[in-house]
């Protein structure tokens, strides 16, 4: 069971630097500024979803989850 053990820390600490990694590359929201300057009607915000900042928000809370999930079973002390 220790190799299951050092797998899953592996992939946990991978799970880390790539959380990281995406976070940083996400652009900053600012709170209101959007609706003022009408970005929230361009076709990007109606779009959102489609976008390269869409899948990096769906990809961080893929990963978000696994994170989590790892992070409760590691600590279970089955192994």
């Amino acid at each position: 069971m220790g190799v299951l053990r050092i797998i899953l820390t592996v992939i946990y600490i991978l799970i880390c630097v790539a959380l990281v990694i995406l976070v940083l590359m996400q652009e900053g929201k600012t709170a209101g500024l959007g609706a003022i300057s009408g970005a929230a009607e361009s076709y990007w915000g109606k779009n959102k979803g489609r976008s390269m900042e869409g899948k990096l928000v769906k990809i961080t809370t893929g990963l978000a989850v696994g994170f989590m999930v790892l992070a409760i079973v590691l600590n279970l002390a089955l192994f």
